[in-house]
């Protein structure tokens, strides 16, 4: 294990220094934030791809595949769809508002009211989301170090605060193209295949699994399409998404980078299933299926090799989990902390402080969370249920609805988010039913009050189609 630790300790120490370079390249907010705006397609694609896949993706997907066999892999195909359907139909749009948040985006459209309900819903979001994925640090560290779940944690999660809070996006970028290259080799190239060669090729593993677990749609019908409005949808509107679409330098690169993460995010999901698969003809007895990825991992590869497949699931999980603590961080200063003192939101060539104050609160408040919550794909549906109940309906029906209003918006936001909190509680967090009555609560409510309430201001629509075209913001709608 010697050699593995070094390989480890090697990539740490590169992560951190990569979080130094960046705090030379974030000299203003909209750096902090979008990196500036100036990433090409490559950068773009890379950090896409790694913002999506992280703990939920990876260990989780492991785990999927572990339980259901290949029809695991459906939770990750619909983030991959998420991803595509975005680009191609929506992200054009969104890279020309020129804004720094979803809740921005909504204000722009409705006008006032609804910009510090939203940015509540998705700093819930982005909040349970960054504990997703520092809480999938304990899988690997437990299995790696023998430390405590909490001890791998606050590794993990100390680790990611650290760079995020130094360089912000740019941070966030550099290591995201690392860490997306050594994902790639470790996923695709070291771990699928001599899992699959020591598991006994596809035949060996059937006859030790059974054929159900090649079926692909074993995980049945309903968990499917919860799937799709959960984390397809999810994947339209969250803010750790559209962070990443706003530091596009134009939407032709969004567009062409984004549809090429989509498709190696399909990939990832397929990859990661077999894996699991694999890990189930080899591991069968396992207590928890979490564990699947570090038990296959420790077990069949060799020293060094082993190392390089571990450091590419840390990178997986530490993309997602710094993509979004500063989705959170954003959220927190630019639509919630400034309306509440009731300030002028700042612009993107603002003093960068207060941004890293906020990263560095968050992630201890993240890595504290983590430290009680076990499980990794619960907390993810906690995340995406309060976001895709409480926000799609408003932010689509705006792209789309003129007759649309903010008090519409509201009681859309409002109504679908209690539903799908108290159907949680209720039926429990992983109950399907949460989101299907969520989604219908919040459109139903957003139709009906939309049609009994006075519409838009003109100035407002025309404020909106104007950015929509791409013109740049005018000094009242920082206010």
């Amino acid at each position: 294990m010697t050699l593995d630790y070094l390989v480890i300790g090697l990539y740490l120490v590169g992560v951190l220094g990569i979080g130094w370079r960046g705090m030379r390249l974030a000299k203003t907010r909209s750096d902090f934030l979008v990196a500036g705006r100036r990433l090409g397609t490559f950068l773009y694609a890379g950090t896409m791809s790694a913002v999506v896949l992280g703990g939920a993706s990876t260990i989780g997907g492991v785990g999927l595949g572990y339980t259901h066999g290949i029809s695991g892999a459906w939770l990750v195909i619909t983030i991959g769809l998420g991803i595509l359907v975005l680009h191609a139909l929506f992200v054009r749009r969104i890279v020309r508002l020129k804004v720094f948040t979803v809740a921005e985006m909504l204000k722009l459209r409705y006008g006032s009211t609804v910009e510090l309900l939203s940015g509540v819903v998705m700093w819930g979001y982005t909040l349970m989301l960054s504990v997703t994925s520092i809480l999938s640090f304990a899988t690997i560290f437990t299995v790696l170090f023998d430390l405590p779940a909490f001890g791998g944690i606050a590794l993990g999660g100390g680790i990611v605060v650290c760079y995020s809070v130094l360089g912000g996006m740019w941070s966030i970028t550099l290591t995201d193209i690392v860490q997306f290259l050594v994902t790639t080799v470790g996923m695709f190239f070291l771990l699928l295949p001599i899992s699959l060669a020591t598991a006994g090729g596809f035949s060996g593993i059937a006859d030790r699994v059974g054929p159900d677990f090649f079926d692909f749609t074993s995980i049945g019908g309903a968990t499917i399409l919860a799937y799709v409005l959960t984390y397809g949808f999810g994947l339209l509107i969250g803010q750790d998404i559209w962070q990443r679409v706003f530091t596009a330098r134009s939407p032709k690169v969004a567009t062409t980078g984004g549809l090429a993460a989509g498709v190696y995010c399909v990939l990832y999901a397929f990859a990661g299933a077999l894996i699991g698969t694999a890990a189930r003809a080899e591991y069968p007895n396992l207590a928890n299926a979490d564990d699947a990825f570090a038990t296959i991992v420790d077990g069949i590869l060799p020293a060094g090799i082993r190392g390089l497949v571990l450091v590419a699931a840390l990178a997986a999980l530490m993309s997602t989990a710094s993509g979004a603590l500063i989705a959170c961080s954003a959220v927190s200063t630019n639509d919630i902390w400034a309306r509440l003192r009731g300030r002028q939101r700042p612009s993107g060539e603002g003093e960068v402080g207060g941004n890293r104050v906020a990263t560095l609160l968050l992630g201890a408040l993240a890595i504290g969370i983590a430290g009680v919550v076990n499980d990794v794909v619960a907390a993810l549906t906690v995340a995406y249920n309060i976001l895709v109940g409480g926000l799609l309906v408003a932010i689509l029906g705006g792209l789309f609805w003129r007759r649309a209003t903010r008090i519409g918006a509201a009681a859309s936001m409002i109504i679908g988010s209690a539903v799908v909190l108290l159907t949680m509680f209720t039926n429990g967090l992983l109950a399907e039913e949460a989101i299907y009555y969520g989604l219908g609560a919040s459109l139903l409510s957003y139709v009906l009050v939309s049609l009994v309430t006075a519409r838009t201001e003109a100035e407002v629509l025309d404020n909106w189609e104007r950015r929509l075209a791409g013109e740049p913001a005018t000094e009242r709608e920082f206010q």
